[in-house]
């Protein structure tokens, strides 16, 4: 599942041998936006959460297919965006709201992006050589961003989950899909799944 804009697609290619995949293409993003050109001056995070809550907003219908897809698909499922940062750390973490993990964890998850911060500062100074980057932002994923995010869905919701039933459209059969799909029934190591207790 491929969430970049077409013209991304068309200048850096997409999964080799597409034949041996399902391919779909969901640009849940509508405002395409230059990271390393963002005034050094502004917040950098409550930048990005505004552009996330465009994406929330504009992409409901590419959002709403993707998760519906991860929700159904019979096999592995791979989704990606051009960093595996805001696009894809926006999917990921919806479907981690459907799944019920606690808004901490999400974020925690979101902020391991961090790792790579470094590889795309590199990859960016690569691929412009002559560039400045101007932006220390670039290639970061504080948990402050996700967590803004989820203020604002919040604040105009409810809640997340909120979010993705009213206004994405998530019904609850996608999500007890999803939730047959990918969660580990499994009792916890060192319990006795016959005990009925916590």
């Amino acid at each position: 599942m491929d969430l970049r804009y077409p013209w991304e697609i068309e200048a850096k290619g997409r999964v080799p041998e597409p034949e041996r995949f399902a391919y779909a293409n969901l640009s849940i993003e509508h405002r395409p936006y230059d990271q390393a050109a963002i005034d050094p001056e502004i917040d950098p995070w409550r930048y990005l959460a505004d552009r996330f809550a465009e994406v929330a907003e504009d992409g409901v219908e590419e959002i709403r297919a993707a998760l519906e897809l991860i929700a159904t698909d019979a096999g592995p499922t791979v989704f990606h965006c051009t960093s595996g940062k805001d696009r894809t750390g926006l999917i990921a973490a919806f479907v981690l709201t459907l799944l019920g993990v606690p808004e901490e964890q999400i974020l925690a998850d979101f902020a391991l992006t961090e790792l790579a911060t470094a590889r795309l500062r590199a990859d960016w100074e690569a691929a412009h050589p002559g560039r400045t980057l101007g932006w220390p932002g670039y290639g970061r994923a504080p948990q402050t961003v996700l967590a803004l995010v989820f203020a604002d869905l919040t604040a105009r919701y409810g809640s997340p989950s909120r979010y993705l039933a009213e206004r994405v459209g998530i019904t609850p059969e996608t999500t007890s899909r999803l939730r047959a799909r990918l969660l580990d029934r499994a009792a916890p190591p060192g319990r006795d799944p016959r005990s009925g207790g916590a």
